[in-house]
């Protein structure tokens, strides 16, 4: 039996570890990231500009990527669509970026095939493998199982030799209020990757799509894009912060400036909400939101709020 190998907190604590890279930075890590979508959405579109960036050292939607050499496995496409594509996209293209379409399955040697592949091309920093489905072998045992042992494979590989591996797969029809749960298979997919990516459109017409992006080394983050000229257009960025600004009833901000200028205000919500001329917003409402945000917002603002069981008043914000 192999020994258990530990490190206490202390030693961790004091230990210069180095962080996890980016292939392109803040989104796409080194290790295994899941990127999911319809069929037809236009993923294989936005894995080759993603390839033809990283292979170039050129930013994605203004991110920096770290150049290397690029492997691509168009496993549902022939040359002939590849080379389309190319066509589209660039006028001229890097020697780093190499293209297969056809592959072992991970259980009949897969992982081998690429050890092999980056014994020949080690400065290798992306591999894309289009799709997750063509290198799976159909299997009756447990579907969390298989899909969890499936992407660790990858996903071993990826640690192993410090790389960005990125293996396309779809989504489920059915809705959701949670996007990630649309992932088609089980949550062994989601569970065992380092980063999950899910490309949404409102409607198959529509040329505006939203990238989600979660993972364990990337904050939240969402991507409005627009398909245009064939290529994955970025119209819009928001951060994890950005996205729950956005979620902040305004009446907060307003609470902020009200404050400004004042060391302390007192009294009860139907006077704070004269005074701030808030004639729509009920005292129950903005009792409820001192409640809820006086520990972020308000504090974020240098304003703190005191409940009527603290300070004897109804309600009684300072301004910091």
């Amino acid at each position: 039996m192999k020994k258990l190998k530990t490190v206490d907190a202390d030693t961790l604590l004091y230990q210069p570890l180095e962080k996890p890279s980016f292939v392109v930075d803040g989104l796409i890590p080194t290790g295994l990231t899941l990127f999911c979508g319809a069929r037809k959405i236009g993923k294989s579109w936005l894995m080759l500009k993603l390839c033809l960036c990283v292979s170039e050292g050129r930013p994605l939607w203004e991110l920096p990527t770290t150049p290397g050499d690029v492997l691509y496995l168009c496993l549902e496409d022939t040359f002939y669509r590849i080379q389309d594509r190319l066509f589209r996209l660039a006028d001229e293209a890097s020697e780093r970026l190499r293209f297969a379409v056809a592959s072992c399955k991970l259980t009949d040697g897969l992982v081998g095939q690429l050890e092999e592949y980056l014994k020949e091309r080690p400065g290798t920093r992306l591999i894309v493998i289009d799709t997750l489905q063509k290198v799976r072998t159909a299997s009756k045992d447990n579907a969390y199982a298989n899909d969890y042992g499936d992407i660790s494979l990858l996903k071993d590989f990826a640690d192993r030799h410090a790389l960005a591996v990125v293996v396309v797969h779809h989504i489920r029809k059915q809705g959701d209020s949670d996007i990630f749960n649309r992932v088609s298979g089980t949550t062994g997919l989601t569970g065992s990757a380092d980063a999950t990516f899910v490309l949404e459109k409102e409607h198959r017409a529509s040329d505006t799509a939203s990238l989600y992006a979660i993972g364990r080394d990337i904050e939240y983050q969402e991507f409005t894009l627009r398909f245009r000229d064939c290529s994955w257009e970025l119209v819009e960025r928001k951060s994890q912060e950005q996205l729950a600004a956005a979620e902040v009833p305004p009446i907060l901000f307003r609470l902020v400036a009200f404050m400004e200028g004042r060391r302390e205000w007192s009294g009860t919500a139907t006077e704070l909400l004269t005074q701030m001329g808030e004639a729509d917003t009920a005292p129950n409402v903005i009792t409820k939101l001192l409640n809820e945000y006086h520990a972020t917002v308000l504090r974020q603002n240098n304003v703190r709020y005191v409940p009527p069981h603290q300070s004897g008043a109804a309600h009684r914000p300072f301004a910091g």
